[in-house]
């Protein structure tokens, strides 16, 4: 007992409580319930048998062990130097007690030899099942929160939950107020600029704007964005879509018929204008992931409501190229 005050443990021994106004066996179990740890030590008595055959001793430590509870057991490792008056005084109570020993040394056991020996085997051997088996152990009264202040964790809780499901509901689904918003076969006016180079290599440079789909610009810049890009990079997707959906309308013209046509780049504002869209329709989001400190780039990333919208754009449908 004094190991375990030591320890700031509450023993809890059967011959510490006074008698109840129940059975003793209730009550014995209310206590190892009620516990974190059991510990059992044995000497040279079985000790007084209960309903079942088996002593309360057994019956505690059986049902400490049927609870999960963690257990170690302390066994008399010299019982020829214990004197006859506290050993069992039949072949019967011998033989359960070396049944019981048998049943302890099935789990976490030591032995011990007197008093100050069990004091400090206990000490150790509690400190490191402790360790590796944390339990709940006890808090001061003043510290358990009142019926007010649970009732308050309980609502937050559940609030909490709420707004989790609220946020993967809309990062799966079109996201609220998204219908007022241009999207899929409507047309964006893209002004670019590009560099006109003639057959003398004079280069010249040019402003022009080209009418593109959301769903033909989302459908450009999203395969970048399964993992995550920088702006650098969907800038550059979307000056490559601009390109190949500009260039055969300006071969069209007199003057870009002959000459090699390059550079071309969406104007910053109408890019800005597009990522934000993307983002309004609830297709793209910021990335969260950790970076370096030097590292100051903006990063892109699909939602899973962008990649089930990306996924319809780009699959391949049966019979698509027959």
């Amino acid at each position: 007992m004094q190991a375990l005050l030591e320890l700031n443990c509450i023993p809890a021994g059967m011959e510490l409580f006074p008698a109840a106004n129940e059975d003793q066996w209730s009550l014995i179990k209310k206590v190892i319930q009620d516990s974190d740890y059991y510990l059992v030590v044995l000497a040279g008595r079985y000790g007084s048998i209960g309903p079942d055959g088996y002593s309360y001793t057994e019956m505690e430590y059986r049902y400490a062990v049927e609870l999960g509870k963690p257990v170690i057991g302390f066994i008399h490792e010299e019982p020829g130097n214990i004197l006859s008056k506290w050993t069992e005084p039949t072949s019967e109570g011998k033989e359960k007690l070396a049944s019981f020993q048998e049943l302890v040394q099935k789990k976490t056991c030591k032995f011990w030899a007197n008093p100050s020996d069990l004091g400090g085997k206990v000490s150790r051997s509690l400190v490191r099942l402790v360790s590796e088996c944390p339990a709940v152990g006890w808090v001061r009264g003043d510290q358990v929160p009142d019926e007010s202040a649970a009732q308050e964790i309980l609502m937050l809780r559940r609030r909490i939950e709420e707004l989790q499901q609220e946020k993967s509901t809309a990062r799966t689904t079109q996201p609220e107020g998204a219908d007022a918003l241009a999207k899929g076969d409507e047309e964006f006016k893209v002004h670019y600029s590009f560099t006109s180079m003639n057959k003398e290599y004079v280069r010249t440079s040019y402003a022009s704007w080209q009418a593109m789909s959301w769903n033909d610009l989302f459908s450009a810049v999203s395969p970048l964005l399964i993992n995550e890009a920088d702006e650098s990079q969907m800038a550059s997707a979307l000056n490559s879509c601009i390109q190949q959906s500009a260039i055969s309308g300006l071969r069209e013209d007199s003057d870009f018929a002959n000459t090699s046509l390059s550079n071309f780049q969406a104007r910053e504002e109408d890019f800005h204008t597009i990522k934000i869209q993307f983002k309004a329709l609830g297709y793209i989001q910021q990335s969260d992931r950790k970076r370096g400190i030097k590292d100051f780039g903006s990063y892109w990333t699909l939602t899973p409501y962008g990649d089930t919208v990306m996924t319809r754009l780009r699959a391949v449908k049966s019979g698509q190229f027959e």
